[in-house]
């Protein structure tokens, strides 16, 4: 499963194709304007952008270079009818990864976006990651909230924890994962170890501001978020 988002200003298409890759087994958000799009997409957890270039609030070029300007890293497909040369040069050196003109085949969209998605996954993990506020420095195990270093270090387990669940930034990460990443189990031993540790990260990360970045989904497992 991709987490993707859609900026994209006609609600027809916009519906058309959040519904087929939904019905891939894909998660979709969508924005109707560039403005709004920039927004979500800076608060991470996406595998894959698609964006519109002619959009109100602000256009696909603004928004990719701004993300990209911001530190964004994550692929940017442009799904335009735009479809010059000459356009196709400006997306790619605003800084797009792929370039698909409409009318489109969707067959066609959902292989780009799945091939964009596995070019990502082969490149080396990032040693730096953000998070809203949250700045986690993996090469110098380091951790800042706000700008500001962390009022208590995190320990080695708390700060692997960390990094299981930025790596999956936006999405939920299973108590199954977390066991078999963090702690090499292949099972629940019944154990409440989980929980203690991330009792102890959210208070770290967490206490003293005001928009929780730790989330619990209920049955499920936890979720790292800005949103």
């Amino acid at each position: 499963m991709l987490n993707i988002l859609i900026v994209e200003d006609d609600s027809e298409t916009a519906a058309y194709t959040a519904k087929g890759l939904r019905e891939e087994g894909h998660r979709v958000e969508t924005a109707g304007n560039g403005r709004d799009g920039l927004e979500i997409a800076l608060g991470g957890g996406f595998d894959v952008l698609v964006v519109d270039r002619m959009m109100p609030e602000m256009d696909g070029l603004t928004l990719v270079r701004e993300f990209r300007a911001a530190g964004g890293r994550t692929p940017v497909l442009f799904l335009t009818a735009l479809g010059s040369v000459g356009n196709r040069v400006k997306g790619l050196d605003a800084g797009a990864d792929d370039y698909l003109v409409k009318p489109f085949a969707f067959a066609e969209l959902r292989a780009r976006i799945e091939a964009l998605a596995r070019r990502r996954a082969a490149t080396p993990a990032e040693t730096d990651i953000t998070i809203g506020d949250l700045e986690i420095h993996r090469l110098e195990r380091k951790v800042y909230r706000a700008g500001k270093p962390l009022p208590a270090p995190l320990k080695p387990k708390e700060f692997r924890l960390l990094e299981v669940l930025a790596e999956h930034a936006g999405r939920v990460v299973t108590r199954t994962m977390l066991l078999e990443e963090v702690w090499d189990f292949s099972f629940d031993p019944g154990t409440n170890v989980i929980d203690a540790q991330i009792s102890r990260l959210r208070a770290k990360i967490d206490k003293g501001f005001d928009r929780p970045l730790l989330h619990t989904v209920r049955g499920v497992g936890y979720r790292l978020a800005s949103d």
